[in-house]
Formats: structure tokens, C-alpha cells, sequence
């Protein structure tokens, strides 16, 4: 039972002066897992495995990245040293400590910064789970063969520019869920949460953060992360190449455990979210 006068949502301020919306539910005593949305998204995105691990009895954080969601949409720091700076004021303003950090696709990126920076330094993090994540690096060059070429960002970028919403329903009904292969099972309901959950933000921080999520080199905060780290990833991922994703990430990481899902997609943690939840539970108690 929520403790009385106990609040399960709020706003903490970023050293910067930005106002970050987060949720908290669950026991205060208990384990928390901290879970970071990909872009251009919210916390929102997180629900089904809020509510799966929160009647597992574990205390389970989401927050929005600055200019997504609930969050300030201000127009500067949409780049991966603010997010993880603004993953540990949540982190400090909650007094999180033996944390599982959970990040998807950009949240991944988030995720690994803010262990390597903050969550490992202080002795806060106990494991984290990277799921269909972008570190190492999205963008092709000489040393990153398996990468995206700049020109497909750059076209994520006109889209974006030219008519947000069209480009946001087009992403969410195709390739994002995988929803444009033959067979697939097609939710409405999935895509319009998409389209909600993105139109909520900030059209700059969702213009800048195609740069921080394709361009941001994380080779070194994989290296210097220590803790346990599960790599999850579908085969099938359209948005992210696994090859250039979680196959370095397992190779780069002190402590990996990578898993590979055939024919998955990226946004796998919502589809195929009755086999995710319990593999992350797993090795969370493992």
C-alpha cells in the first residue's frame, strides 16, 4: 500500500534549471529499477513493464527526458552528457541506491552514460539492462562498417522538419514495431500510443536528438562499465542494426549477457513484451 502523503510523481530540477517529470511506484524499501524511454518518447512508453515488475514487488522509476513528455521543453542540452546528467538528478533527488537502470534504443545510450559517469563512480548501480540500445555507435564510418549512413539520418532530420506528425505515424506504423513485414500482427492502439507519446514533445529536442542518438561515440562507457549488463536485441530490428549494436556492446562490456531474439523488433519491449519482462526479470534476480 502507497505510504500516506508519499508522492508517486513529481519534477526535480536539473543543476541547469530544468524541470525533468518522473514517476516513482511501489515500495520504498524495495529494489528500484530505474527505466530510461527511447526517442522521441516518455517514460509512458515503460508502462507494461512498470506495472509487470511493480507487482513483482520492486520499486520502479520512469522519468522524461528533457524536452519529451512532461518534461521542460527547453531548447538546449538535447545531447547524451545532459541526459545521463539528468538521469542522476532523478537518481540523487530519489536516493536510489542498488538500482537496476533499464534503457531502450536512445534510453540505452542514457543508460550507459549515466553508469559509467555517475551510477558506477558513486557505487549506486547493482546491474543494467541495455534493450534494442544504440552504443556503441549508430553511424556508419571506416571503423564502424555495420553502422547507418549519415544520409539516413539526415532524412529522419527533413522528415522531422517537414511534417512531424505524418513522419511520427509513419515510423510507428512501419518499421519501428516491425508492423510493415508480412504477418505482422498490427495494434492501432500500439501506434497511436507512439503518436501520442511523441507529439508531446518537443520538436527541437527531437531534431537534435537525432544527432546525440547517431553520432554520440559510447565505446568508452561501455568500457568502463563493470556491473552485470544484460544486451538484449531482435534480429529483426529495422531501426537499429544489431550487428553495429549489441553484438559490440557484448564484446565491449566487462560483464555482458547477450541474447539475440529472431525476428524481433526494435520496439520489442511493447510487442513481444510477455518473453522481455520475464528474461529481465530473471536476470535480475539471477
Amino acid at each position: 500500500m502507497q505510504e500516506k502523503g508519499v508522492r508517486t510523481m513529481g519534477y526535480v530540477t536539473t543543476k541547469d534549471g530544468v524541470e525533468i517529470f518522473y514517476k516513482d511506484w511501489g515500495p520504498k524499501d524495495a529494489q528500484p529499477i530505474h527505466f530510461h524511454h527511447g526517442w522521441p518518447l516518455s517514460s509512458d512508453d515503460w508502462d507494461t513493464q512498470m506495472l509487470f515488475f511493480l507487482e513483482k514487488g520492486y520499486r520502479v522509476i520512469a522519468h522524461d527526458r528533457r524536452g519529451h513528455g512532461r518534461s521542460a521543453q527547453v531548447s538546449e542540452g538535447h545531447d547524451m552528457d545532459h541526459y545521463a546528467a539528468d538521469a542522476n538528478a532523478v537518481v540523487e533527488h530519489l536516493d536510489l541506491r542498488n538500482a537496476v537502470h533499464i534503457g531502450h534504443s536512445t534510453g540505452g545510450g542514457q543508460v550507459a552514460r549515466y553508469v559509467a559517469k555517475y551510477g558506477e563512480p558513486q557505487g549506486r548501480v547493482a546491474k543494467a539492462v541495455l534493450v534494442s540500445a544504440v552504443p556503441p555507435l549508430m553511424l556508419k564510418t571506416d571503423a564502424n562498417p555495420e553502422g547507418t549512413p549519415i544520409e539516413v539520418f539526415d532524412g529522419l532530420r527533413s522528415a522531422l522538419a517537414a511534417n512531424r506528425a505524418q513522419f511520427f505515424l509513419d515510423l510507428a506504423s512501419g518499421p519501428f514495431y516491425g508492423f510493415n513485414r508480412p504477418g505482422a500482427k498490427i495494434s492501432e492502439g500500439v501506434i497511436r500510443n507512439w503518436w501520442r507519446q511523441g507529439m508531446m514533445g518537443s520538436a527541437k529536442a527531437h531534431y537534435e536528438g537525432i544527432k546525440a542518438f547517431s553520432e554520440t561515440d559510447q565505446t568508452g562507457d561501455l568500457k568502463a562499465i563493470t556491473v552485470p549488463t544484460l544486451v538484449l536485441q531482435g534480429d529483426d530490428d529495422q531501426i537499429v542494426p544489431y550487428k553495429a549494436a549489441a553484438l559490440l556492446q557484448a564484446k565491449l562490456l566487462k560483464n555482458a549477457t547477450l541474447k539475440i531474439y529472431e525476428g524481433y523488433p526494435h520496439g520489442m519491449l511493447t510487442t513481444h513484451a510477455d518473453v522481455i519482462n520475464p528474461d529481465i526479470l530473471a536476470f535480475i534476480k539471477s
